[in-house]
């Protein structure tokens, strides 16, 4: 734990901040349920005692296994106010996994979701607490708070918290404490945790709102709802979306697991004034309104920002969706070492399709080569960053924080590029990045020429490996509704419209391509074909 002085700073402030100017405003809408600020901080509060009471103490680590439903937000802002630290889990990890992570983060506890017979989350748990002697403690969120836990040796949190206050004191954390360990994905090896600090996680949330309060008609007696269809253990979902905009006193409408016709729904049922999702979400939502009657005029009336992150936004995308639903999508980007925004299309300026925007206030942006000198405009390179919202390091691996803080600057791994006006274009990951024969080839501008053909509807680009070449290029295609495109045509197409060392030599047609929890393309899972 850092220096307590006289400047406080807890996390758990953007929930607390509401309860004496709007207690009785609705913060989280899940199905039929319903919390206003001052349960949802009640209900913290509670959790918070739980915690203490069984020896929890400021600076623990706390992991926490939850869906998008209200137990995450009410066990999250709790442990925060313990003073200790979240540990966040991908709800679809096994024990092995789970044991991983606790043992990695030091975790003393780890609160988890019941589950369903499908994905018994709390089995799964109790099956990793056993390996790790050090988390002392699992306690379960059942759906009925009363019911006593059905998995050996772990308690119910609802039995827990109602002998428990709702009455707590927060605990004082400096600024630079940490606040949350983010994994990464862990695409290259096993994942990394990322600490970020309370100053991290609340500039970042605030910083978030503010780009999109332009686009919000706010006030007093008219509440925006903000639909969370990421996952809440993610970055996005959680500091750009539920930390944001419970800062800002809107309602959080959960939606447990993504799927079109409910996301619809809820937008048309709950007036839904903001959206952030993945580009593969915006995707189902143009196919599901290919197949079905959707009031998109009843949407348009209420939704007035939509944005996008996580992965880029293929321009074809963006484009069918302001067609078809006529709201424009404000592109961002950022990461988990980032808290996560790092740049934005601003609603005040003209986007640029293409572009994931300009840097966010106070934070600064470059493009630099392997030597670390920044290179020209118009010319790519790796994104580095540096910030208020930039991780302290990544837990317990000093190396491999010296090696991503080089020079002071945050190394993304991503190859971008910046224009004449400063906007930023993701031309693509780095380790993505194929070298056939020499050149260098970056899928995602294959991606986004795939997308113009008519019969394409979705595709991903990787390279596999080549006696002659070192690596080829090959395209994963999902198939427009009704197409009868072939592999030759296919290819024959892309001939004409792409350089030699580029176009694809190989096509596959897939019913459909991967995806991670948080919606993301997998395409570590294609190379492993």
């Amino acid at each position: 734990m850092g220096s307590h002085g006289a400047t406080i700073l807890n996390l758990a402030s953007v929930i607390e901040l509401h309860v004496d100017r709007r207690p009785t405003h609705t913060a989280i809408i899940c199905g039929d349920t319903r919390l206003t600020y001052a349960q949802l901080n009640a209900a913290a509060n509670r959790v918070a005692n739980v915690l203490r009471a069984r020896g929890v103490r400021p600076g623990d680590h706390v992991a926490l296994s939850c869906p998008n439903v209200p137990h995450f937000p009410v066990a999250f802002f709790g442990i925060l106010k313990v003073g200790a630290v979240v540990v966040p889990l991908n709800v679809l990890l096994r024990p092995q996994e789970i044991a991983y992570h606790l043992k990695d983060s030091d975790a003393v506890a780890l609160l988890c979701f019941e589950g369903t017979a499908e994905l018994p989350m709390a089995r799964f748990a109790r099956a990793a607490v056993d390996q790790v002697p050090s988390c002392r403690d699992l306690i379960v969120m059942m759906l009925k708070p009363d019911a006593p836990s059905s998995i050996e040796r772990a308690e119910s949190l609802g039995v827990l918290m109602a002998a428990q206050s709702d009455v707590c004191e927060t605990a004082p954390t400096a600024p630079d404490d940490t606040a949350v360990i983010l994994y990464t994905s862990g695409t290259t090896g096993q994942s990394k945790g990322a600490e970020l600090t309370h100053l991290n996680m609340v500039v970042n949330a605030i910083a978030s709102r503010d780009l999109v309060l332009p686009l919000i008609d706010a006030s007093i007696d008219r509440q925006d709802v903000a639909l969370i269809t990421v996952p809440l253990f993610h970055s996005t979902g959680l500091t750009a979306q539920m930390n944001s905009q419970l800062y800002h006193g809107a309602a959080v409408l959960l939606l447990p697991r993504f799927d079109a016709g409910a996301a619809i729904d809820a937008m048309i049922r709950e007036h839904v004034t903001s959206w952030i999702a993945v580009p593969t979400m915006y995707w189902a939502l143009l196919r599901y309104a290919e197949q079905h009657q959707v009031d998109t005029a009843a949407i348009r009336q209420h939704l007035r920002a939509c944005c996008s992150g996580g992965a880029p936004m293929p321009v074809e995308t963006m484009r069918e969706f302001e067609q078809v639903f006529g709201i424009r999508i404000l592109e961002g980007y950022g990461l988990s070492e980032t808290a996560p925004v790092l740049t934005f299309n601003h609603p005040d300026r003209p986007s640029k399709p293409g572009t994931v925007g300009q840097p966010l206030f106070g934070v600064q942006v470059r493009v630099v080569d392997l030597h670390d000198r920044v290179v020209p405009v118009g010319q790519s390179g790796e994104v580095v960053a540096r910030g208020p919202n930039v991780m302290k390091g990544y837990y317990k691996r000093p190396e491999a924080t010296a090696e991503a803080m080089r020079n002071g600057w945050f190394h993304t791994g991503d190859i971008g590029v910046f224009d004449a006006d400063g906007y930023l274009a993701i031309v693509d990951r780095k380790k993505d990045m194929i070298l056939r024969g020499g050149h260098n080839v970056y899928p995602r501008e294959l991606e986004e020429t795939l997308l113009t053909h008519p019969g394409v509807s979705m595709c991903a680009v990787i390279g596999v490996p080549d006696q002659r070449l070192g690596e080829e290029v090959k395209a994963f295609v999902v198939l427009a509704t009704g197409s009868e495109l072939t592999e030759a045509a296919l290819v024959a197409w892309c001939k004409e419209r792409m350089s030699p060392d580029k176009y694809p030599r190989y096509v596959e047609f897939r019913a459909s391509l991967p995806t991670s929890a948080t919606g993301k393309l997998l395409k570590r899972e294609l190379r492993q074909l």
